[in-house]
């Protein structure tokens, strides 16, 4: 079997490379670490299983790596699927009963999984079993499978669409936050150190703070400004070379890339400002309401460049002064 360095991995393997495997690597998010730490250790030194967990946040922010190191603390198997693929409930029968005890379920996107089967999961995360209904008509009768005990950790972007009775069942519930640039920086040199990259601080900080706070971003950028410094310049990750290289991928000083500014300026000078209705936006600028709303809105407002309204979306005047472009209130001389 042939080994490959973390320089010749795939992109996906490269991704999956890069995650921490323990919680004293996992940068930032330094609550959920104390919380996960105080629950992890009582539950090992019980040898019980670990309560439920529901992971909630943008994408990218370490929800999976988060699980993965929650099965590696604890030294027991890790199951993953999304919502998306459980489909009926012989989806979740069959990966319910192959559980070995204390084993780690993980559930991406669990806000996905269609109402019915959410009510498989009672049962399930409460008293560890699973009723099964044999046969049909006046003949059926339901059948009681015993499961071993386990814990699910579901990660979802949009917490809002899961059902009270779900979210009442997971005994640790935490939201993660974008990072700071100082975590992300730090995040940037580990990445660097493991691609075996040569990187100044100012040249992480520049891939940084173009990051949108995002983890997965910032290791997305740092292989893309490698290949930069590799190639027109030094091979070292200076300041000035992620400065250029990230000019040349269009992310600008705060992290906002061509479809960023595109949405943003589609509101001003399309719409007038707005507001506009996400189903209009998403039409005018060919992509798909959930990715508008899930992956570049969070950011958008978090800079204060658009706002949400009852009526839709609207740009704000931090956003015509980031375009170049005259504000309506400027104009009739209100600012």
């Amino acid at each position: 079997m042939t080994i490959l360095s973390a320089e010749q991995l795939p992109e996906d393997d490269l991704e999956r490379s890069l995650r921490p495997r323990r919680l004293e690597d996992f940068i930032g998010q330094e609550t959920l670490k104390d919380q996960l730490s105080v629950a992890i250790a009582a539950a090992g030194s019980r040898r019980e299983a670990l309560d439920h967990v529901l992971l909630a946040g943008p994408p990218g922010l370490g929800k999976t790596s988060l699980a993965q190191i929650v099965a590696a603390e604890l030294e027991v198997p890790f199951v993953q699927t999304a919502g998306p693929a459980l489909e009926r409930k012989g989806d979740v029968a069959a990966f319910l009963t192959a559980l070995e005890p204390r084993s780690v379920f993980f559930v991406d996107e669990i806000h996905r999984l269609p109402r019915a089967l959410e009510e498989t999961f009672y049962p399930a995360m409460e008293d560890r079993c699973l009723p099964i209904t044999v046969g049909q008509g006046a003949g059926a009768r339901v059948v009681t499978i015993d499961l071993p005990p386990f814990t699910l950790i579901g990660a979802t972007t949009r917490t809002g669409l899961l059902s009270t009775p779900l979210r009442d069942r997971f005994g640790i519930q935490h939201r993660l936050d974008h990072y700071q640039p100082a975590e992300l920086a730090q995040i940037v040199r580990r990445s660097a150190r493991l691609l075996g990259v040569e990187i100044e601080s100012g040249g992480a900080l520049a891939v940084a703070s173009r990051s949108r706070g995002t983890p997965r971003v910032a290791n997305r950028l740092l292989r893309r400004v490698r290949d930069y410094a590799q190639v027109r310049g030094s091979g070292v990750v200076t300041a000035q070379a992620a400065a250029e290289a990230l000019d040349l991928l269009e992310v600008d000083a705060v992290g906002l890339d061509r479809l960023d500014r595109e949405i943003l300026r589609t509101i001003c000078e399309k719409f007038s400002g707005g507001p506009v209705g996400l189903s209009t936006l998403a039409a005018a600028i060919g992509e798909e309401q959930d990715t508008l709303e899930d992956v570049y809105e969070p950011y958008l407002i978090q800079l204060g460049l658009i706002e949400r309204t009852a009526r839709g979306r609207a740009a704000t005047a931090r956003a015509y002064a980031h375009l170049g472009l005259e504000s309506p209130g400027a104009q009739l001389g209100l600012l």
